[in-house]
């Protein structure tokens, strides 16, 4: 009789805790992607994307104590099937990282992979912030490699968090968010 008494309360323990884990909502998740821009400039394929609230007030406080901020996009090229699964053609990384010098009090934006940009130094938050979260004319392909008619789309996943880290617990703390945004279904010639 006993055994069965610690079942059933070990049972209704895990249900709470299933219940307290699917009720919480992450601290600050306002992450967004405000603008999505698909180009075909000089016979490529380019994207422009602009990330809205990158760097949240908890964020921005962790990033005054000196602790960095990464920035992660990941731009994908799809190909739209009718009748079966969309199918992957291209994928893009761009990754950037956010340090606050607290002696010298200056931000300096940095990246990582993806682009070959110098390092941005600048002592305004906001000036920061914006080379943070612009990413403009990022090259996904040539439009020779892809057929004239046939549909695209680009999806971005983006994410943000205090040293890299995002998963499910920094997330839900509230030191880590992702978004997703698709941009319009495309193709490269004008269909009557």
């Amino acid at each position: 009789m006993r055994a069965v008494t610690r079942v059933r309360s070990l049972w209704a323990a895990v249900a709470l805790a299933a219940l307290l884990v699917a009720a919480a909502s992450p601290a600050a998740a306002d992450l967004r992607i405000g603008d999505l821009n698909v180009f075909l400039n000089d016979h490529e394929l380019t994207v422009d994307v602009e990330l809205l609230n990158a760097i949240t007030p908890g964020l921005h406080e962790a990033l005054q104590s000196g602790i960095p901020t990464h920035v992660r996009y990941t731009v994908e090229l799809w190909r739209h099937n009718r009748y079966w699964r969309d199918s992957l053609l291209r994928t893009k990384t761009v990754e950037r990282t956010l340090a606050y010098n607290v002696v010298t009090k200056e931000y300096k934006v940095t990246t990582l992979k993806g682009e070959t940009r110098t390092s941005h130094v600048t002592r305004d938050f906001r000036d920061a912030q914006r080379v943070l979260s612009e990413v403009r004319g990022l090259r996904l392909t040539s439009a020779g490699t892809l057929e004239p008619a046939e549909v695209i789309y680009v999806r971005v996943h983006a994410e943000t968090a205090l040293n890299g880290e995002n998963s499910f617990v920094t997330r839900l703390a509230g030191t880590a968010e992702q978004t997703l945004r698709q941009s319009d279904y495309r193709t490269l010639v004008r269909v009557p």
